[in-house]
């Protein structure tokens, strides 16, 4: 099996129909280790049963925008695994305000959550956990076309993506040095948790089937198939990627 014993960490899972849960259930079929971080008492409700039902070794609390608590989390998984082969970053938020209406009119505190929580914790996770990143490791994060090109009702969401994924590309030279690869996934649209809040998601939907080479929305699967072959060791020459999962929907000219 392509990640037999690899240990993964999955930042970011909300429920069984959030791409964190696809990226899992895909890693566990070729035999990683699994270990998922919760947000409050009310995730932690969510994220219990899905580790016990994956057979996930443990759960831990990690706030990604609080420095002591990602602290807390390296020493969590430190004690129970030593290193991390995987570590794949699901997160990103904005206030809903700010994904309605004209980009124009984004709050600074909005726009300032949204990098923060989007981008900024990939960063902050990287450095935290250096330590635990030895050579052959894999980075995973999640992007979307709207960091390239105009999708209305995704407004500051676009920028954090954009931003994203020029972090992906400095955090892969500077952990590169230690053959850490770093890349994202640039998934087509899926019904998450995160994409509700997307005005317009049904049209979304009805261009990518009408237009995409493919003729297809992607699953969750879809996308947890290419995440096993970034952490797999079938990608030790691939770092600083964007990988589009979209059904060929990125390509069209027109």
């Amino acid at each position: 099996m392509l990640l037999q014993g690899k240990k993964a960490l999955i930042i970011g899972l909300a429920n069984n129909k959030s791409i964190a849960w696809g990226i899992a259930s895909c890693f566990k079929a070729q035999g990683a280790r699994l270990a998922f971080n919760y947000v409050g008492d009310a995730i932690k409700k969510r994220v219990d049963p899905l580790n016990e039902k994956i057979g996930g070794e443990f759960t831990f609390p990690c706030d990604v925008c609080d420095d002591a608590q990602i602290e807390a989390a390296v020493k969590t998984v430190k004690q129970q695994w030593g290193t991390v082969d995987v570590l794949v970053h699901s997160v990103a938020f904005a206030n809903r305000d700010d994904l309605t209406g004209r980009y124009l009119n984004v709050s600074r505190d909005g726009f300032k959550l949204a990098l923060e929580v989007s981008v900024y914790s990939l960063t902050a996770l990287c450095r935290a956990f250096e330590p635990l990143l030895h050579d052959g490791v894999s980075v995973i994060s999640m992007t979307y076309h709207g960091s390239t090109k105009i999708i209305p009702g995704y407004n500051v969401m676009g920028v954090a993506k954009a931003a994203l994924e020029a972090s992906v590309r400095y955090l892969a030279l500077d952990l590169g040095k230690n053959g850490v690869r770093v890349n994202a996934i640039s998934a087509g649209p899926i019904k998450t948790l995160a994409s509700s809040a997307v005005s317009g998601l049904k049209n979304i939907f009805t261009r990518v089937e009408e237009a995409a080479p493919l003729h297809r929305n992607v699953t969750t699967t879809d996308v947890g198939g290419v995440a096993t072959f970034l952490a797999s060791d079938l990608a030790h020459g691939v770092t600083g990627e964007i990988v589009y999962v979209d059904s060929g929907f990125s390509k069209l000219g027109i």
